[in-house]
């Protein structure tokens, strides 16, 4: 399978609860827009430094990863990051590794949002095609 790259929203969580509570006006959420290569090998959401400095993210705790070379690294987990793929939105941590050149979409929110990689077309759908479905048990 090649490589799969999609474009998502990222949102500050934060600052979409301080609209709903009349804090800020929705101008105001920091977001950015950005290609992320989509990798089902990654946890969660990886992003860079430049990325969590502009969307204004804490750093809440640490995680340590296993990189593909069996060495592993210790990285910055932030406070909470909306993603948005279309019509899906989902809310994770994100690990912030500070030199990244790619924005990663892992397992975690790709699992929210119902998303899966089609390896025939290469791209990012619905698992159960347009209508999101939450699995609860």
């Amino acid at each position: 399978m090649g490589l799969v790259q999609t474009e998502i929203i990222l949102k500050n969580a934060w600052d979409i609860t301080n609209v709903r509570h009349g804090i800020i006006a929705e101008p105001e959420i920091r977001q950015t827009t950005v290609m992320a290569v989509v990798d089902t090998g990654a946890a969660t959401l990886v992003i860079n430094e430049a990325i969590r400095q502009q969307l204004g993210l804490e750093v809440v705790d640490t995680y340590e990863a296993e990189l593909a070379d069996g060495s592993a690294q210790t990285y910055g987990l932030t406070e909470s990051v909306q993603i948005q793929w279309k019509n899906r939105r989902a809310a994770c941590q994100a690990v912030v590794a500070p030199n990244a050149n790619d924005v990663l979409l892992g397992t975690i929110p790709l699992g929210a949002m119902d998303l899966i990689v089609n390896p025939l077309k290469q791209e990012l759908t619905g698992a159960h095609g347009d209508k999101v479905v939450y699995m609860l048990k």
